[in-house]
């Protein structure tokens, strides 16, 4: 398959996926290598930047993904109609913070360094997406262990977990570990609301309705 056409069928799939699709499947799909393919890909982030286009082609760690252009998220909400999630609370906040920047992670371990329950803040990001189950612990009573999602990268707009902020020197023993990582992802939060927003200024960016439009 030549260059152009391949360009034109990865676009197809990943408009036709409306999720992201692992760089695997990809290349067995268009029976193309790994390195051509992430050519392919790269050429085509930088037409649709370069051109201004209303859509995006991102990466989210091993997958790719078509998303609409952040800049044009006001437009896509008042077209149609799309209800902004509410914003993640203080708690699942914190909580997501220990899960991506420790995962996997039991719920027990969260709870040690938070010093509360956290079962509820817990399902609720399971609910939203932005957390899934890894596996159980091989340790008595087998606890189930969690970890973050596609849909954390791409909510937060990161490319892999390696983007995320540095958090200060610090160790899991120390008070205010939580609080750091808290500060961390807030901060990630402010920096995607600066690039994505749509006019209103101090709200945090939130995860979006549908894999389509981001």
């Amino acid at each position: 398959m030549e260059i152009k056409e391949l360009e034109s069928a990865l676009e197809g799939v990943l408009f036709a996926a409306g999720e992201p699709v692992a760089v695997e499947r990809l290349c067995l799909g268009l029976e193309g290598d790994r390195p051509t393919l992430d050519a392919v890909a790269q050429r085509l982030m930088d037409q649709y930047s370069y051109d201004r286009r209303g859509i995006r082609l991102v990466k989210l760690d091993t997958s790719y993904q078509l998303c609409s252009a952040p800049e044009f998220a006001s437009y896509i909400r008042k077209t149609l109609e799309s209800r902004k999630p509410a914003k993640l609370s203080q708690p699942a906040l914190e909580v997501l913070a220990i899960i991506a920047y420790f995962q996997p992670v039991t719920r027990a371990y969260i709870e040690q360094v938070r010093g509360v329950d956290s079962s509820y803040t817990v399902g609720l990001l399971l609910e939203r997406e932005l957390i899934c189950e890894a596996g159980r612990l091989a340790v008595p009573g087998r606890p189930m262990q969690f970890r973050t999602t596609k849909n954390f990268l791409r909510s937060f707009g990161l490319a892999s977990l390696n983007d995320l902020p540095e958090l200060p020197t610090a160790t899991q023993e120390e008070a205010q570990l939580t609080l750091q990582l808290e500060s961390a992802l807030q901060r990630l939060q402010r920096g995607e609301t600066e690039e994505a927003a749509d006019g209103t200024q101090g709200e945090e960016a939130e995860p979006c309705d549908s894999s389509r439009f981001c």
